[in-house]
């Protein structure tokens, strides 16, 4: 007993007395704070003023309650970022709260710290400190999300007591690890999460984490984890949590793990979502009748559900998403009574909407918190079964066939907070039971065949819905003028509604609408002013296709960081307005704007925009393009085309290097292309097409502008040569020159068109988000019309080189381009014949020859261009049989017609001797002196006929009487 009183007067002695804990450990937490960087002032209690003295009263710390020694430092930002639904200024708050800075080695002086959390900070990239792996007391060490990057010490394996382990990074923090030995130290260790971190270079991984005996929690989520031969014996018999998902693990691998399985029988959360198994489900797994959560999501794993799933009775938490698994649900399913949630989206089911709640209405039914069977190929109609799941808080069933009316029973899910019934084939209207779901959250019906009147009645009484999803039905909105919401709305979408010719004012009451979408809704009001002072700001806003008039005010520099507008087809006028810089989408195309572009363009010089697609296209602007070019430098993709502008391409326009899609065609623009846009070498489409533009086609196009998928300069005044250079632009699919004065021969290089030789499905992911926003357009003249493509513009391969004065032959090289479907070289001066081989080009739609000086025959070859639709060979000196087959013969005769063809379909029959007695244009075969007198009887007939009736009127007074005589009473007749 003397001896522990000893030993507590010696621990007491260490203790200040007056300021409570121990001098040296508070001077350590002083020297941390002085290192770090605290923008939200959360270390303002560290602080020896106003009797702060006490480091063990600080925020964060703890400390024994005996010696006084610091044993927790608690510094994880408590504001963890949100989701894309926080509002910028809630974003802006947590990164405030961040620590940065730099860790101060002073924390070596807290010799009992036994728990460190420096979670979700932002230490800028440096590294974990060395000398946190001298901190020997450490028992749990949280570094996740901190901002840490580079190589992870292999000094943390130095911390022998270490029980938890924690550091999950971000993808952009690059930490990364190249031998994980370090980790065999740490033999205490429970819980190891390693989330994020790089470690394709340690191939050790699988070895090192068999040595450890007491591991209970394994996250190793997205490390990029390298393919290594399997142990002989797993031995990972503690674990409870294993989580592998987005690692790109394939079966060679997988069959370990899965037959290391059967001896975990601790195991109760597995993810293993996400990566490249391409088998069927091993039985195995469905023994683990200790698993709650499973997770095989975004795999490949193919075949039938097994029945043998119904054997995991202490199932909860089911997910098998995103494979190629296919139905029915097993009836064994109904076993599982501790199913609290199913995600079996984007599976091939190929069930009866109905079956499958019959199946799960039993027991499952009565705790079942989500189902999720999006996309499954589901059919049928929703029925009443629908009453039986009572606890239901989600409800997925988009993207199915699914049809018929929504129940009526619909409303007895009073738990309900998500439903999501879109892509469907609803029919009838919207239930007013759909109003006694007064616990929803979100309400996705959108892309339905859904029609008649929604009320108050319907949505009147929800008053937590923050997403309402009902575009694209025929509904009718139907509310009194003064109604006033019980929701405070974040994600509205209408389109396609009948809302009224105003603007609803009820919106004016939803201070936290942040996504907006009214286009085609038959308004013809003007813009409200209330419109742009919402307490938070537009991310997206949708008021295109109606019939919107007036003048639009400044978009307001309150607009959120990346947001999309977009008021195009509608009937607004007057001068461009200035935008906010947060802008990323802007769309006013297909109005009645006028004026100059400088006041959009030139607003604030200084301003750096951060606009990305900007589409100005079917207005009335006039002027000249602005050189204000400089502050627009995020710019991707520019619609300028059918407007009235003139004057030349403004050479700072070669400043925006991120631009890839430029739309300037159907304009008055002038002179030559300038030199500058050579620095745009990301762009994929250029099309300048019907201007006044002049020069020769720069050679530099092909040197520079190496990515191009489409390039139009049709209808303008281009002369010279087709300079053989474009030929080095192996991704061009589309090549169009037309309406130029373009002379010489069509290069033989064309072969090198790699795009239109092989198909390779993809114009490439750079350009994936503008083809998706449905701004990546090329309008191409195909089959003899004027037609846009938008998203299958990656489907298509034109060349068309018409209404030139190209001379010489087709080149044979033209016919190794074996996914052309368009050639169109009509009305130029070529020569020769039809390249045989033309039957390669087996992807043909579209063969315009039309008015060119060809001859010989037509190739037989042609016969096989089965996908031919369109076929001009007119106006050439061409002879011969036409080729006998469904294809050739299917066309009008008109497109044989100034040749000297016979057969079908042209009228000329085809003789035994192979004399063809038809009219050539431009000479042809056939026998000269029987053409000649043909053409002598003709005439010698017409003169005589001619005179034999007009002769008496010329010479014979009495006819010209009678004549006369005829002539007015026929036309007193016909008053």
């Amino acid at each position: 007993m003397s001896v522990l009183l000893v030993l507590l007067f010696l621990s007491l002695a260490t203790v200040n007395i007056n300021e409570g804990c121990i001098e040296s450990e508070r001077q350590a937490l002083l020297m941390f704070k002085h290192d770090v960087t605290d923008g939200a002032n959360r270390l303002s209690s560290w602080s020896l003023h106003h009797g702060h003295g006490d480091c063990c009263q600080w925020d964060g710390v703890v400390c024994d309650n005996v010696t006084a020694h610091v044993l927790e430092l608690h510094l994880a930002n408590p504001r963890p970022l949100l989701d894309d639904y926080g509002s910028d200024a809630e974003n802006e708050a947590t990164e405030r709260s961040k620590l940065r800075g730099k860790i101060n080695p002073s924390l070596l002086n807290l010799t009992h710290l036994s728990y460190l959390n420096l979670s979700q900070n932002g230490f800028g990239g440096i590294p974990i400190p060395d000398f946190i792996g001298c901190i020997e007391s450490l028992r749990h060490l949280d570094l996740s999300k901190a901002g840490f990057g580079g190589l992870v010490p292999n000094q943390l394996g130095n911390l022998s007591s270490l029980e938890y382990l924690n550091l999950r990074a971000d993808i952009e923090d690059n930490l990364y690890v190249t031998d994980l030995q370090w980790l065999s130290g740490l033999s205490l260790i429970e819980h190891l999460d390693l989330s994020a971190v790089d470690l394709a270079q340690a191939s050790n991984w699988l070895q090192v984490l068999n040595t450890l005996p007491f591991l209970k929690n394994l996250y190793l989520s997205g490390c990029q984890l390298p393919q290594v031969p399997p142990p002989t014996h797993l031995n990972l018999s503690s674990l409870a949590i294993l989580d592998l998902s987005l690692n790109d693990i394939e079966n060679s691998l997988g069959g370990s793990i899965f037959h290391g399985l059967v001896n975990m029988t601790s195991l109760r959360h597995l993810d293993l979502s996400n990566n490249l198994f391409n088998s069927s489900i091993p039985e195995s797994l469905y023994s683990l009748d200790s698993l709650q959560f499973l997770n095989l999501g975004s795999n490949k794993f193919r075949g039938k559900l097994s029945s043998a799933i119904g054997n995991m009775t202490s199932a909860i938490d089911l997910d098998l998403s995103d494979n190629e698994l296919e139905g029915p649900i097993p009836i064994t399913m109904g076993n599982l009574c501790n199913l609290k949630s199913i995600v079996f989206s984007e599976l091939n089911l190929n069930q009866d909407v109905s079956t499958i709640l019959a199946v799960l209405s039993g027991c499952v039914s009565n705790q079942l918190d989500k189902l999720d069977l999006s996309g499954c190929h589901l059919s049928g109609q929703l029925t009443n079964q629908l009453r039986n799941f009572k606890s239901l808080k989600e409800l997925h069933l988009s993207g199915n066939s699914v049809s018929g009316p929504i129940p009526i029973s619909i409303g007895e899910l009073s738990s309900l907070r998500v439903l999501e019934l879109d892509q469907n084939q609803l029919k009838g209207q919207l239930p007013s039971s759909i109003g006694k779901l007064t616990n929803l959250e979100i309400l996705d019906i959108s892309t339905n065949l859904l029609e008649g009147v929604v009320s108050e009645i319907h949505i009147g009484n929800l008053p937590k819905l923050k997403v309402f999803q009902a575009s694209k039905n025929s509904f009718v909105l139907r509310v009194s003028p003064d109604w006033i919401p019980p929701f405070e709305i974040e994600l509205l979408g209408l389109r396609s509604w009948n809302v009224g010719s105003m603007f609803p004012l009820w919106l004016h009451s939803q201070k936290h609408l942040r996504y907006l979408d009214i286009s085609g809704s038959r308004i013809s009001d003007s813009l409200p002013g209330w419109l742009w002072n919402f307490s938070s700001p537009f991310q997206y806003l949708n008021l295109s296709h109606n019939q919107i008039h007036g003048q639009i005010p400044g978009i307001p520099w309150a607009m959120s960081v990346d947001s999309v507008i977009d008021l195009s087809f509608n009937l607004l006028s007057g001068p461009l307005a200035q935008i906010s810089p947060n802008v990323f989408f802007i769309d006013m195309s297909n109005n009645n704007f006028s004026g100059s572009l400088s006041p959009l363009l030139c607003y604030k010089l200084k301003e750096t925009m951060g606009t990305v697609i900007l589409n100005l296209g079917g207005n009335v602007l006039s002027g000249g393009i602005p050189d204000c070019w400089l502050n627009w430098q995020n710019l991707q993709v520019i619609k300028l085309s059918n407007n009235r502008l003139n004057g030349s391409i403004p050479s700072s326009m070669g400043t925006l290097q991120s631009i890839v899609s430029l739309h300037l065609q159907k304009n008055h623009l002038s002179g030559e292309i300038p030199l500058s846009l050579n620095n745009c070498t990301d762009l994929i489409l250029l099309d300048a097409g019907e201007n006044e533009l002049h020069g020769s086609i720069p050679r530099w196009i092909g040197d520079s502008l190496r990515k191009l998928v489409v390039l139009s300069l049709r209808s303008n005044k281009f002369s010279g040569y087709i300079p053989d250079e474009l030929c080095t632009i192996g991704s061009l699919q589309v090549l169009d020159l037309a309406d130029n004065n373009l002379i010489g021969s069509i290069p033989r290089c064309v072969s090198k068109f790699r795009a239109m030789a092989k198909f390779n499905g993809s114009m490439g992911t750079a350009i994936s988000y503008v083809i998706s926003a449905g701004t990546f357009v090329a309008t191409l003249v195909m089959k003899g019309q004027m037609l846009e493509y938008g998203t299958n513009l990656n489907l298509v391969r034109s060349i068309d080189l018409s209404n030139n004065k190209l001379s010489g032959e087709i080149p044979v090289e033209v016919t190794s381009l074996f996914e052309l479907q368009t050639l169109n070289l009509s009305h130029n001066l070529l020569s020769g014949t039809i390249p045989d081989r033309i039957r390669e080009l087996r992807s043909l739609e579209s063969v315009d020859f039309s008015v060119n000086k060809l001859s010989g025959s037509i190739p037989e070859s042609m016969s096989y261009l089965t996908f031919l639709s369109h076929l001009n060979l007119s106006f050439n000196n061409l002879s011969g049989v036409i080729p006998s087959s469904t294809q050739l013969q299917s066309f009008n005769s008109s497109c044989y017609e100034g040749n000297q063809l016979c057969g079908l379909p042209v009228p000329n029959m085809c003789p035994e001797n192979g004399t063809i007695h038809g009219v050539g244009h431009g000479g042809g075969n056939g026998n000269e002196n029987e053409t000649d007198w043909f053409w002598f009887g003709l005439v010698v007939g017409f003169v005589i006929g001619f005179w034999s009736v007009f002769g008496p009127l010329v010479f014979d007074k009495r006819w010209r009487s009678i004549y006369t005589l005829f002539g007015s009473q026929t036309n007193v007749e016909n008053h």
